[in-house]
């Protein structure tokens, strides 16, 4: 059940992805009074803003400014008002040991029942492949009372979930999640109008969208469900009943 006693954590390598494959589940769970926090490890100046480089005379400062522009305006249309942006180098995005513990303290701090990232295999962006590792090894860490930091107990397992990667069947991705996002697609859609330094993802997001709600209605004979996002999962569903 989503309430406001759920937390959640999402972690994004750069500064659309989060919109791009997982904005309408954002969306939902911040609608139903859920507690969303966002971290944005890199602007993706590097490999994630090819456009805005086509601009004589661009630089990376005001690349940025682009982008952080880009994500508040995202995040006002999903909801989110919790959100940090680290500020990371990509391409390729590089984990230290501090990197590691930063992100070990976030868990502990926002204590998640879930925790949405990349997944671990996404063909074309090593990036993504880095950071759905990078989450995964600071999501152990956190629960090891072992693992020391003044401030900051250990929290309880989160459940993750893996982001459906762009070209899905090349990073042999297959759906273990399929959320229902119909009554938060229009704030999806104007979260991914905002990203006009990716303008070609919008189209190809908007068309995923509608697929993964045919394979919505296809598993479960509810004909109600229009748009849907996919997930992997790191972990098997755990419960007292098949669900």
């Amino acid at each position: 059940m989503i309430d406001h006693d759920v937390n959640v954590l999402v972690v994004s390598a750069h500064a659309a992805d989060f919109v791009w494959r997982a904005g309408g589940t954002i969306a939902k769970y911040v609608k139903n009074g859920a507690n969303v926090s966002l971290v944005i490890l890199s602007y993706g100046v590097r490999g994630e803003s090819n456009d805005l480089w086509n601009i004589a005379g661009q630089t990376v400062e005001n690349v940025k400014n682009v982008r952080r522009e880009e994500i508040e305006q995202a995040c006002k249309h999903l909801g989110v008002t919790d959100v940090e942006i680290w500020d990371f180098a990509d391409y390729h995005m590089q984990i230290t040991p501090e990197r590691m513990e930063r992100l070990t303290k976030k868990i502990r701090e926002v204590k998640p029942h879930h925790i949405i990232s990349h997944g671990p295999r996404d063909a074309f962006n090593p990036d993504h492949e880095t950071v759905s590792k990078y989450v995964f090894e600071a999501s152990v860490l956190s629960t090891s009372n072992g693992v020391r930091i003044d401030g900051y107990p250990a929290a309880k397992q989160a459940r993750l979930f893996g982001f459906e990667p762009h070209q899905s069947e090349i990073s042999d991705f297959k759906p273990d999640v399929i959320i229902d996002i119909t009554e938060v697609y229009e704030q999806k859609e104007g979260a991914m109008n905002c990203f006009k330094a990716q303008q070609h993802l919008i189209d190809y997001y908007g068309a995923k969208a509608k697929l993964r709600g045919n394979h919505a209605r296809r598993c479960s004979g509810n004909n109600q469900y229009k748009y849907a996002e996919a997930f992997s999962r790191f972990f098997p569903y755990v419960g007292g009943e098949l669900v």
